[in-house]
């Protein structure tokens, strides 16, 4: 089982926000997932995003993937990824 560290899309229709969630590979972009560690709001200026720091060195170090759009968030938010 492959885990990524990927958005899940909520909100409305043309008013997005997202939560930052860990979920195997396979499973549906808005369906179950195994763990939340956070939220990133791109309407905001600038953008919030709230990251559990602790949580996601946890499933990094444990073999999660995050996706490009996450790894980035990630490190606007100071969290060392490799």
């Amino acid at each position: 089982m492959a885990v990524k560290i990927r958005l899940r899309r909520m909100g409305a229709k043309k008013a997005p926000f997202y939560r930052v969630i860990v979920a195997d590979e396979k499973s549906p972009r808005d369906g179950k997932f195994i763990d939340e560690i956070g939220y990133y709001n791109p309407l905001t200026s600038p953008a919030e995003i709230k990251i559990d720091a602790e949580k996601a060195k946890t499933w990094i170090s444990n073999g999660a993937q995050p996706t490009e759009t996450v790894r980035s968030i990630l490190k606007k938010s100071n969290i060392d990824v490799k």
